[in-house]
This record gives C-alpha cells, structure tokens and sequence, in this order.
C-alpha cells in the first residue's frame, strides 16, 4: 500500500472512501463526454470518539465499528461489490508541507540526506517512523529545488489498513484530504491562482495554488472561534508574497486569485470571501461542481462534502 504516490500506476480506481473525525463518504465516478458524473455516492456521521484523527496518537477507538460503519455505508449505496479504492485520510492524522533545499547537492544520495534532514525537521521525529511520499515542484526564485512532501506516521496508516483489510477493500493510493480537494482547482488555463480553505474539527489546511502546483500551504490546529483570525493571517502572508512576485524565494508570483473551493465545515463560504476580499483586494469566484464538470446526483450531497473523495476518484480518468 503507497501512500501518496505519485509514481506512475497502470490504472487508479474510480471509487474512493473519505473519511474524517465525524463521517465518512464514499463516491463512485463515471465519464460521460467532457463531465465527470457521480454514479453513486454516500456520506454518513461515525459515532462521536469511533475516529479521532491525530498525527502521533491513536486515531480509530474500535476497528471492527469503523469497518461495520463503512460496510453499511457501501452496501446503502450500492457498492458492496466494489474493491479498489483511493483514501482522503482525515486531515489531521497526516502533515504537509514544502521543502525547499537550500543549496544544491552534488549527487542523489546528498539530496536524499538533505530532504531526510528537512523532513525529520519540518515533521518530528524519525524519519523511519513515517510513511513519506514526494512530489518534486517547479524550483523556487532564486532556484532553489523545492518539493511537496506529505508523511504519517506507520503506527497511525497500520490502523486504516487493519479496517480495510477487514473489508477485503485494496486501497492503492492514501492522499490527505486536502489534496484530493486541489484536484479541482489546479487545472487553471487562464494564468490564474486559486486558493483552497479545507475545515476540519482540529483546524484548516489552507492552500495557495497557481500553475497546476501548490505555492503555499499551510496546516493550522486551532479552536473554532480562532480559524478566521487565522486565516486572515495566512492571507496576509500570501499577500506579502504576491507582492514580492516571488523574490523571497518561495516561487510565488503576482497572478491573481479568480478561484477558492471551501471544503469542510467550520468557515462559512461568504466569511472565507470577506477575508479574502479584505486581505487581497479580490473576490474569487466559489467554485461549485457544475465549474469542476462534476455531475452530482442530487442536492442532497453537496460538493463541499463530496470534494475530496471525488477529486482522488477523478484521477482514474487521468
């Protein structure tokens, strides 16, 4: 099992599972002509303390619930049968960030040792006691190699897999949820950037994209009543960056924000627009699932909830 692996693979599934510390979603995708359509979709509460989502702690309190959980869920949505899927594990049982390298190394085996380094740093701990997947970006200003990198710890992926496991479910590929979320945002073809505001209980993760890459992103715990103050803050940081075009070295130029998927719960759509507005003298568009051509078989699901199943879903169809 890989988890997030960008390597090349001979077919992804068109079904995940989303899961975070109070429900779980599954979807199912199809194709038809240039949209992508939701076949078959659920989403249903977890009783309260079934999943806590913790980087370094336990996250699932009883296996056997959450698999039951998961297996009435498949069974009330049609896809019992169904045994490849993709994972939008909970937002706070992984972390990510980008590394940016800075100097140059002389040979692979030196570029593994510095990104061992800054990902030990950036992360804690061991870095045998985590799970590490890398994706290599676009080199930052000064030219400085940069790179996407997620981790979780294996004590912590062991507890997914045991519940899979017990439903028989292959899952080849485990992404945090927020990446799966980008998936519709990065496909801008007007030079554009797009930001994305994905709630959890613990927190948000916040992510500032533009060239099918992320350019900044930050990952906040903090209480309810502080995620606006706290985005607010994060926005004022991107704004310093546009600014700069991209000369403190993070790659960041001045390409405007038109875009902004708010996924989760815990910061309004119209709220996320004010501090965005304030802060960047801007007001992106909401992106909606008629925008993504992502077909949605009723208005009782909404895109928000469905965003990051979906979008790992979507990459069976490339």
């Amino acid at each position: 099992m890989s988890f997030l692996s960008k390597l090349a693979r001979p077919r992804f599934p068109a079904a995940a599972v989303g899961l975070s510390g109070g429900a779980a979603s599954l979807v199912s995708l199809d194709r038809r002509r240039d949209t992508l359509v939701v076949r078959r979709a659920g989403v249903a509460p977890l009783a309260e303390g079934l999943l806590r989502p913790s980087f370094d702690e336990q996250n699932v309190a009883d296996a056997a619930e959450l698999a039951d959980a998961l297996n009435s869920l498949a069974v009330g949505t049609g896809l019992a049968k169904r045994k490849r899927w993709s994972v939008a594990l909970p937002e706070a049982a992984t972390r990510t960030a980008i590394l940016t390298l800075e100097s140059a190394a002389s040979s692979r085996a030196e570029t593994d040792e510095m990104l061992r380094w800054k990902t030990e740093r950036v992360f804690g701990g061991s870095a045998d006691d985590l799970r590490v997947s890398r994706q290599r970006l676009r080199p930052d200003a000064q030219g400085r190699a940069r790179y996407l990198a997620a981790a979780v710890h294996l004590h912590v992926l062991a507890e997914y897999e045991s519940v899979f496991e017990m439903l028989g479910w292959h899952t080849g590929l485990m992404l945090p949820r927020h990446m799966g979320e980008e998936r519709w945002l990065l496909d801008a073809r007007d030079g554009s950037d797009s930001l994305l505001v994905s709630s959890h209980a613990e927190g948000f993760t916040a992510a500032l994209l533009g060239g099918g890459e992320p350019l900044l992103l930050r990952s906040i715990v903090c209480d309810p009543e502080d995620r606006a103050d706290e985005l607010y803050r994060f926005l004022l940081f991107c704004r310093d960056r546009l600014r700069a075009g991209g000369d403190d070295g993070e790659g960041v130029g001045a390409a405007p924000v038109s875009r902004m998927l708010v996924a989760g719960q815990g910061i309004e759509e119209a709220q996320a627009a004010a501090i965005v507005e304030e802060t960047l003298q801007a007001r992106p568009r909401i992106l909606r699932a008629e925008d993504a051509r992502l077909s949605l078989p009723s208005h009782e699901l909404s895109f928000a909830q469905l965003a990051a199943p979906a979008g790992l879903a979507a990459l069976a169809f490339g």
